[in-house]
């Protein structure tokens, strides 16, 4: 029984290239995670052949990074496979490297960033090369950098995060001699590219079952301070909430990862998640969707808690007026990041709504939103329906948001007669 099997296309790169007299290698992500027992579909490999050689020897390929040695290559089902030529760094300004083509696998794995990530395999002959015990730290869980660490951290500033990431997703002790370097490193990660933290922030939250450990460490490392200081002071009760807002395995849902990431930035003062998320280079669909939960949450979150803490259950009418508030469509992950911060609170010894309340006040305000009328655009008269009786100005406005607190007390207000008697009085 071979030591991992990598797909059939896999195979059949390293024949040709074998087969030119070229050394082949299986390394990176894949491996670790066959290691571990971990399904993993993207195989990379490296080689002794430098990138024309390989274009050569294959039919369809990619120049994706043909400067740095790699090439894209096409298998008969069109996943490409990355093929990269042996290399070492020459130098780098901490971000981005000047690399020169090597000539022997050890020089391109001493290159790499942690133990883990720096064991090769070769399918013909089903060894692995492991120079740095990768397989041992993989044994006693453990994430270390390859070499001497601070040197790592200083080649490539965003190992820090990803050395976070790594040990929060398989539940890894940081090396100390690790950890010390991501500290050094902290003061140095302004020189990331917001779009690089926003994609280190992503990864945390989609492939990390429990966030809250990694960022505990974004914390104390001192890289939240750096990257995202309105999340400096975020407690450990506000980071566990994070790990009670799970995510579905298949499919991915992009609403779900957006309710974790508005259940991250919940932590942060009132105001300034939308600005912080346009600054990481979210698109403008997340920045309204999850920097309005954020808001919504501030708006209600204390309100809610108090409420489910009484010994009585709210009304009807107190769930409108959430629903009215918050809206219709952002009810419900409202209250799944209420849900999670009572949950955190509950875990931590402090008071909070019970398990059971949570649940049946979600599923009784769930069906009000979708029942009664909880909008402005849900009452039975319009902005054009005052004009008509001479209600005008900002008076209109004013009129209607009335009218929507009149109907969220009782929906069977919410008539055209009953309305405009009712708005004509207010005006």
């Amino acid at each position: 029984m071979p030591l991992m099997q990598p797909p059939d296309a896999v195979l059949e790169i390293t024949r040709v290239l074998e087969g030119a007299g070229h050394e082949v290698w299986c390394v990176g992500g894949a491996v670790r995670d066959a290691l571990l027992g971990i399904p993993n579909l993207d195989w990379d490999l490296t080689t002794s052949a430098k990138p024309q050689q390989v274009r050569r020897l294959f039919k369809r390929t990619v120049p994706v990074g043909i400067e740095f040695g790699t090439i894209g290559v096409l298998d008969d089902t069109n996943v490409m496979h990355e093929v990269t030529t042996f290399r070492s760094d020459v130098e780098t300004d901490g971000r981005h490297a000047v690399v020169r083509f090597g000539d022997s696998l050890e020089e391109d794995l001493a290159r790499r960033d942690f133990t883990i990530n720096a064991i090769a395999y070769s399918p013909s002959r089903d060894e692995l090369c492991d120079p740095f015990d990768g397989q041992k730290d993989l044994a006693a869980r453990k994430l270390r950098a390859v070499g001497i660490a601070k040197e790592r951290m200083r080649e490539d500033r965003l190992r820090a995060l990803r050395a976070m990431r790594f040990a929060a997703r398989f539940d890894f002790d940081m090396d100390p001699a690790t950890w010390q370097a991501i500290v050094v490193s902290a003061p140095h990660l302004q020189r990331l590219s917001p779009e690089r933290v926003q994609q280190e922030i992503v990864k945390t939250l989609s492939q990390v079952t429990l966030p809250s450990k990694a960022f505990r460490m974004w914390r104390d490392s001192g890289a939240l301070a750096e990257l995202i200081p309105s999340l400096a002071g975020i407690t450990d009760i506000e980071l566990r909430a994070l790990d009670h807002l799970r995510l579905p395995l298949l499919p991915r849902r992009p609403q779900r990862l957006q309710t974790r990431l508005a259940g991250l930035f919940s932590a942060s003062r009132s105001g300034t998640a939308t600005a912080t998320l346009k600054n990481l280079r979210f698109s403008n669909a997340d920045v309204s969707w999850v920097g309005g939960l954020v808001e919504r949450w501030h708006e209600v979150g204390r309100t809610m808690t108090e409420e489910l803490m009484r010994p009585e259950a709210p009304t009807d009418a107190t769930l409108r007026t959430w629903a009215g508030r918050v809206g219709r469509t952002r009810l419900s992950p409202v209250l799944r990041i209420a849900d999670a911060h009572w949950w955190a609170a509950r875990e931590s010894g402090k008071p909070a709504p019970s398990q059971s309340r949570a649940e049946s006040v979600y599923r009784r305000a769930i069906r009000i939103a979708y029942r009664d009328p909880v909008e402005v655009s849900d009452l039975a008269v319009n902005g054009d329906d005052l004009l008509k009786v001479g209600i005008t100005g900002k008076r209109l406005g004013e009129t209607l948001r009335a009218l929507l607190q009149y109907v969220l007390e009782d929906p069977m207000r919410n008539n055209r007669e009953a309305l405009l008697t009712y708005a004509e009085q207010h005006a």
